[in-house]
């Protein structure tokens, strides 16, 4: 990988949030671990130099990599042929910014693995399991940090934004650690592994995805206010907030970090009707 960055002329940056994994047992672990099957269309956000990106195509039917960077997009494909060359037909790559992605070729993808760059981990997860609900497994190298707050469950004291609309996808679980050193270059924190599994049946509610998520995001922007409070610009006025919380069964005392994704869900549904906007 190294040589290869050297041909290209590439170098790691931190705009980007790149750190390429540059350890061939660690890029089979990830594979492992997420479980990929050989009927899988796998889809890779930022393969970066194509390590695990090769290992995929080793287990999967199908990869299609993500990339944003112009000069990793133009060199993938030729890597591919080098060094897999008959399971080069088996691969696709979009070049753009996996935010931006609203549709990918061939069939629709079955798993999403991937290194996430750090800095825009959550976002670029939530995105890709929004826009794409083909896809059953995820598994995504992350910063340890994210991947605890990803998994965190309520009353856990990183439980907060990431973790209540993960679960409203999937079922998010940690999946182990991964150490510094088998990056280029090494970053300055410890990464961790987070699964999602997609629920198969999904939440129970009359209120929308976007009317559960504002919730979510009044509640956690005032996370040591009550409820009641934190919630009083979402649903009016405090008193508003509290009529919200009573009928779905929540103490206005509570504070979201105590709520599962349901009761935000709860919450959601009985915003006072005079709030509501018109559709």
């Amino acid at each position: 990988m190294r040589e290869l960055a050297e041909v290209l002329g590439v170098r790691p940056t931190k705009q980007k949030g790149q750190n390429f994994v540059i350890d061939a047992n660690t890029v089979r672990r990830i594979v492992r671990t997420a479980g990929v099957r050989p009927d899988d269309v796998v889809v890779e956000v930022g393969p970066g130099l194509g390590s695990l990106t090769l290992a995929l195509l080793e287990a999967a039917d199908r990869v299609v990599a993500v990339e944003i960077d112009d000069i990793l997009a133009a060199a993938l494909p030729a890597t591919i042929a080098a060094r897999m060359p008959e399971r080069a037909d088996r691969f696709a790559l979009v070049h753009s910014d996996a935010m931006l992605v609203t549709e990918l070729p061939g069939p629709a993808p079955t798993a999403l693995v991937a290194n996430l760059p750090y800095n825009v981990a959550v976002p670029v997860l939530l995105t890709m399991l929004d826009r794409f609900p083909s896809i059953e497994r995820t598994l995504v190298m992350v910063q340890s940090e994210v991947a605890d707050r990803l998994a965190a469950e309520p009353g856990n004291k990183v439980y907060g934004v990431p973790s209540v609309k993960a679960n409203w996808y999937a079922h998010v679980k940690r999946a182990g650690a991964i150490g510094r050193k088998v990056f280029w270059p090494a970053p300055n924190v410890d990464s961790g592994l987070v699964s999602l599994v997609r629920r198969t049946e999904p939440i129970k509610t009359t209120a929308s995805k976007a009317e559960v998520f504002a919730v979510v995001d009044a509640a956690f922007a005032q996370r040591r206010k009550t409820l009641r409070a934190a919630l009083a610009g979402w649903a009016g006025s405090a008193a508003g907030a509290e009529e919200a919380l009573v009928a779905a069964g929540i103490s206005p005392q509570a504070r979201g970090e105590s709520l599962t994704v349901e009761e935000f869900a709860a919450i959601a549904e009985h915003k006072p009707a005079a709030e509501r906007p018109a559709l």
